[in-house]
């Protein structure tokens, strides 16, 4: 199993974020992508990975949250973003994206914020990972006017329709542990129209954590629990979806180069 979504520098992972590697490393996982948002934090990311080499990926974006942070400083932060994804050491570049749920910059900043780091992944040939709440429409518009980017929705929580019109545009989903939410009926509907060379799982630690863990603090090792109750969603065997999102994971973030 390989967690592509999680936040292994979050302060609830300050002091064990090396045993919460071991313990994924037990359960059964395989590889974690933890995601570094802003710059401070992938230059964190980055340094875990590099003290778990072929375990730990890293990747590298200014979030909707970090952007907003950044304030008139934005153009400094983007450059610094650059720069790190230039010299390496990351998969990937977000998480980024969209967010319309919080009292954030406004949408056209966001959108333009958002762009640019599209086109940076786009020139260094980096997939994205896509943050996106209560913005699908306008995410999915943006996707298909930049063709050239490829990556996953992270956490995908829309509709069945959102999702057709994520692989419509070459787009793979990431599920978490909400697909084992007693309310999550269209979550899990969408996961079921997701071919199976365009699945991921992640737990988007230290966050939503799956049924029979939920109230805990997540971490990458929960990962085998959603894995479990997304192939009885899709009705497949586990060991199928495992090899499969496995394998996603590898050939979009290209671990094994």
């Amino acid at each position: 199993m390989i967690d592509t979504h999680c936040h292994l520098t979050h302060a609830k992972f300050a002091d064990d974020a090396d045993a919460a590697i071991a313990r994924a490393l037990a359960a059964g996982v395989t590889a974690c992508v933890t995601i570094g948002t802003g710059i401070d934090d992938a230059v964190r990311a980055r340094d875990l990975a590099s003290r778990h080499d072929g375990v730990v990926f890293a990747t590298a974006g200014l979030d909707p949250f970090s952007s907003h942070a950044a304030g008139l400083a934005f153009d400094d932060a983007y450059q610094a973003l650059a720069e790190l994804l230039r010299a390496g050491g990351f998969v990937g570049v977000g998480e980024i994206g969209l967010d319309y749920h919080y009292d954030l910059d406004a949408r056209s900043v966001q959108a333009e914020r958002f762009e640019r780091q599209l086109d940076l992944a786009a020139e260094l040939d980096l997939p994205v990972v896509i943050h996106v709440r209560e913005a699908h429409e306008d995410m999915a518009a943006t996707l298909a006017a930049h063709a050239r980017n490829r990556g996953v929705i992270h956490s995908f929580t829309g509709h069945p329709a959102d999702a057709a019109r994520y692989l419509e545009l070459g787009w793979l989903l990431a599920f978490n542990g909400v697909v084992t939410f007693k309310n999550a009926d269209d979550v899990r509907a969408a996961a079921r129209l997701v071919p199976i060379d365009r699945i991921l799982v992640e737990t988007d630690s230290p966050y939503l954590a799956p049924h029979p863990k939920r109230g805990l603090r997540c971490e990458p090792a929960f990962v085998a629990h959603t894995l479990v109750a997304l192939a009885e969603t899709r009705g497949e065997d586990v060991a199928v979806l495992e090899a499969a999102t496995t394998a996603n994971a590898r050939r979009l973030f290209r671990l094994d180069s």
